[in-house]
């Protein structure tokens, strides 16, 4: 049997859930999930896994002792992928920075609150070509998010995305976008035989903002037991590659 992916959080497959659910089924990706209220038990980790997805995740669902189950499998060549949100790195009860994961990422967490909810636009700008990247229009038409994670890259990482944030002012009948700061928004690195990604964006609502409906076409998707979705072509491609590289 294909090894599954283990995808943990985004509250439930009828709320948030849905989105990187949908896409995993669409794209013929099997997983397993558990909802962010789930306490993960030793039988997730008795399977050998492809990846392993944290999403909206509280650390305090996931024991020390299983997390290290999980990296001695990153190590031997499975995947590790957290994305951004309230319960996701420090964030407002995600508190993964001093844990063993949170170590594992290719970023250092803050021991602080450190969500960016954004009122005023963030630009994904790409930093360099990488696989997760690849074939998108990030220059012709660089998509918009609605808040992130903010993080410092580990040495050694690499940052594919940035956020940049400006500053609007209307003029007359123009408005004036003026750049601020930049943040990493997709840091990718290795851990043993595996590979580690850490997105600082959510890939639901609501920080995932008009990302989710990035791209001409529309793409729909189901996962068993989860909402219909309905989603941008390019925000599809861009998880689902994302999701292909982290799992090697």
């Amino acid at each position: 049997m294909a090894r599954s992916i283990l995808y943990l959080g985004d509250t439930a497959l009828d709320n948030a859930a849905a989105y990187l659910a949908g896409l995993l089924h669409h794209y013929d990706l099997p997983a397993d999930y558990a909802p962010s209220s789930q306490k993960a038990d030793a039988a997730l980790l008795d399977a050998e896994r492809r990846c392993f997805i944290l999403s909206d995740y509280p650390s305090a669902m996931l024991d020390p002792a299983l997390q290290a189950r999980l990296l001695a499998q990153v190590r031997q060549g499975a995947g590790l992928l957290m994305c951004g949100g309230w319960e996701s790195f420090h964030g407002s009860g995600g508190d993964w920075d001093g844990t063993p994961i949170g170590d594992a990422l290719p970023v250092e967490i803050s021991s602080l609150d450190d969500r960016v909810n954004c009122d005023r636009p963030v630009l994904i700008c790409r930093t360099v070509d990488h696989p997760t990247v690849a074939d998108l229009p990030w220059d012709q038409r660089p998509p918009v998010i609605g808040g992130y994670n903010r993080v410092t890259p580990a040495d050694g990482a690499t940052v594919v995305l940035e956020a940049q944030s400006f500053d609007v002012r209307r003029d007359g009948d123009a408005f004036q976008f003026t750049p601020e700061r930049r943040d990493p928004l997709l840091v990718v690195g290795a851990l043993g035989q595996g590979r580690v990604a850490a997105l600082m964006t959510d890939v639901a609502p609501h920080w995932v903002g008009p990302l989710v409906d990035w791209g001409p076409d529309r793409i729909t998707a189901q996962a068993p037991g989860a909402g219909e979705i309905e989603v941008g072509c390019d925000y599809a491609q861009f998880l689902h590659q994302l999701v292909r590289w982290t799992a090697g």
